[in-house]
């Protein structure tokens, strides 16, 4: 594997363990409820980003076996 490669693997494992954190904050912890609707709604649109993101690095690294 490239160095970029593991780089872009890297960054995938850490965005989805920072994902699943804000996912289980969303879905789990009482604090959220107490957000506004405003500040809940940022949460949400920044947590759906954050896994688009995690889905394109995934097709990134499936695509490092592809022949060019």
């Amino acid at each position: 594997m490239e160095p970029y490669q593991q780089r872009v693997v890297d960054e995938k494992n850490e965005l989805e363990a920072k994902a699943k954190a804000l996912s289980n904050f969303i879905g789990l912890n009482e604090k959220f409820d107490t957000l506004s609707p405003e500040g809940q709604d940022r949460l949400r649109e920044q947590n759906d980003v954050m896994w688009q993101y995690f889905e394109i690095l995934e097709a990134r690294i499936s695509a490092f076996g592809e022949t060019k």
